[in-house]
C-alpha cells in the first residue's frame, strides 16, 4: 500500500477556516515528536520547588490554570492580522447602514405604511411601529448571514475589514453572529436609533486592550484588518 498522500480533490475533508489562528513554528525546527525533556534527577515533578527556596509556579506544586500559557503565551492577539483602525470600522458601517436603509425604505413603501390617513394616531403608530420592526428583521438578518459566511459586510469589504473571534481568530458562527446582530441593531430599531449605535460601536476607540464595541464583548469577536 502506497503511503503517498492523497491526491487534491480525491474526497479528503477540508481544510479549516484559512483565517483561524495557526500554532506557530516550533524553534530551532524540532520535531513535535522529539523525545520529551528528561524529568529531573530523583524523579521530581517539574512543578515542585525549583533550587534556591522559590516557590513552585503557580502555587503548591499544581500544574498550570486552564489557559495559561499555550503555543501564544496566552495572548489572544498573537497569530492574528492587527486591529481594525475605528475609523474605517464608522465608516464601513455607515455604507452598511445606508445599503440596508435604502431597502427598509422601499420595502416600507411597497408595504403601503403611508397609504392610510384616517385616526391619524393609530396610524402613525401603527407605521412606527411596522418601520421599527422591518429594519431590525432586515439589519439582523444582514449582519447574520453576511458576517457568519466571510466575516464580512460590504461596507467591510470596502474597508478590507473583518470580524473574528477572538479566542482563534476564526469566522464566528450564525449563532455567535445573532447574537452579535441583535445587542447592535434591536436598541436602534425599537428605541435609540443611532444615539445606539454609536455608544456600541464607538466604544471601540476607548476600549483596551481589543478595541471591542459593546456588541464585540457580548459575542467575544475583535474586528481585524485583512489588507
Amino acid at each position: 500500500m502506497s503511503s503517498e498522500p492523497p491526491p487534491p480533490g480525491s474526497g479528503q475533508p477540508p481544510d479549516e477556516d484559512p483565517f483561524k489562528k495557526q500554532p506557530p513554528p516550533a524553534e530551532g525546527g524540532g520535531s513535535p515528536y522529539d523525545s520529551p525533556t528528561p524529568p529531573p534527577p530523583g524523579g521530581g515533578s517539574p512543578y515542585d520547588s525549583p533550587p534556591g527556596g522559590q516557590p513552585p509556579p503557580y502555587g503548591g506544586g499544581q500544574p498550570p490554570p486552564y489557559g495559561a500559557g499555550g503555543p501564544y503565551g496566552g495572548d489572544p492577539l498573537a497569530g492574528m492580522p492587527p486591529l481594525a483602525d475605528s475609523g474605517k470600522r464608522v465608516l464601513a458601517r455607515i455604507i452598511d447602514m445606508i445599503l440596508v436603509g435604502i431597502v427598509v425604505w422601499l420595502l416600507s413603501w411597497a408595504f403601503g405604511f403611508h397609504q392610510y390617513t384616517m385616526d391619524s394616531d393609530k396610524i402613525k403608530w401603527g407605521d412606527s411601529f411596522g418601520k421599527e420592526v422591518l429594519a431590525a428583521v432586515l439589519y439582523v438578518a444582514y449582519d447574520t448571514v453576511m458576517m457568519s459566511k466571510s466575516g464580512q459586510t460590504l461596507g467591510k469589504r470596502v474597508f478590507n475589514l473583518r470580524v473574528a473571534n477572538l479566542d482563534n481568530g476564526a469566522t464566528p458562527s450564525a449563532q455567535t453572529m445573532l447574537v452579535r446582530s441583535l445587542v447592535l441593531w434591536l436598541p436602534f430599531a425599537f428605541c435609540c436609533f443611532c444615539i445606539w449605535t454609536a455608544i456600541a460601536g464607538g466604544w471601540s476607540f476607548f476600549d483596551k486592550p481589543y478595541k471591542q464595541g459593546l456588541h464585540d464583548k457580548a459575542a467575544k469577536t475583535v474586528v481585524v484588518s485583512t489588507s
